[in-house]
């Protein structure tokens, strides 16, 4: 069996060293090249050493010096426009993971996807691309409930996220007003914002500890309440989705792809012990 040779941007991050971790013992894949910004003071370790899984052979590096099949950005805004240009030029399928984009951004992402294949989604969890579907179904359902549906939609991530609300809680809200037509995001509240509209969708971003990442969208009725909540227990499931991206998207033709194709056409996952 011919393994898919993967590069992995932001490598020696959190998301990177678990990828590194899962592909390592992966019979589908071969970590060949593993990136950080030329300043981490990790340059030049053994990649399989940062992610803790013992020499692979791979050392950590800030530029891509070899043919891939593949790559995985998990980094910051920045580095991954830099990276998206050279898989633009190189013609190397893209996973890109990392979220909080600009307007800018986003746009020079797009464009990407008219060159090469290119999977794009705020959040890479299987589980996570799943609820999406089920909240998009919920919303259609309660999109003429007599009475009226309110949607706020509450997040909990890590201490050390940046980005508030999360690209995922985003996501979620536009899928909701994409069905049902809210035209207001409301980011928390205070003082005496007044009654609550049925035109908004509310957000409220919790920061907790090393909470890897959890979401519940709220469908409030008059007499009744419908939740729905994904969470992780780990990082692996961004992992494992990550690399289930990275084996739907090579050879395919150039576009934006979502998990939501990954989902339509899934491969098979090794399930490993978590770390």
């Amino acid at each position: 069996m011919s393994k898919l040779r993967i590069a992995i941007n932001g490598a020696a991050g959190r998301m990177g060293r678990r990828i590194i971790a899962l592909a390592s013992v992966d019979p589908h894949f071969q970590v060949i090249a593993a990136l950080e910004f030329p300043e981490h003071p990790q340059i030049g370790q053994d990649a399989g050493e940062v992610a803790g899984v013992g020499p692979l052979g791979v050392l950590l590096t800030s530029h891509l010096n070899t043919d891939v099949d593949v790559l995985i950005d998990f980094s910051v805004p920045e580095s991954a426009d830099a990276i998206t240009e050279i898989c633009v030029a190189r013609n190397i399928p893209l996973v890109m993971a990392t979220t909080g984009f600009t307007p800018a951004q986003k746009e020079r992402l797009a464009q990407a996807a008219t060159t090469i294949p290119l999977v794009w989604a705020p959040n890479m969890s299987l589980a996570v691309n799943l609820a999406m579907r089920l909240a998009a179904a919920a919303a259609a359902c309660l999109k003429e409930y007599p009475e009226g549906a309110d949607v706020e939609i509450i997040e909990r991530h890590h201490r050390f996220k940046e980005d508030a609300p999360s690209g995922t809680a985003l996501r979620f809200g536009e899928i909701i007003a994409g069905v049902m037509g809210q035209a207001q995001h409301v980011h928390g509240r205070s003082g005496r914002p007044g009654s609550r509209t049925r035109h908004e969708i509310g957000y409220h971003a919790l920061r907790v500890g090393d909470n890897p990442g959890e979401h519940t969208i709220v469908f409030g009725m008059l007499g009744e309440t419908l939740e729905l909540t994904v969470r992780a227990s780990n990082r692996d499931c961004y992992a494992q989705g990550a690399l289930a991206a990275a084996r739907f998207v090579a050879g395919r033709q150039p576009g934006h792809y979502t998990m939501y194709d990954v989902l339509d056409h899934p491969a098979p996952i090794n399930p490993t012990p978590t770390a």
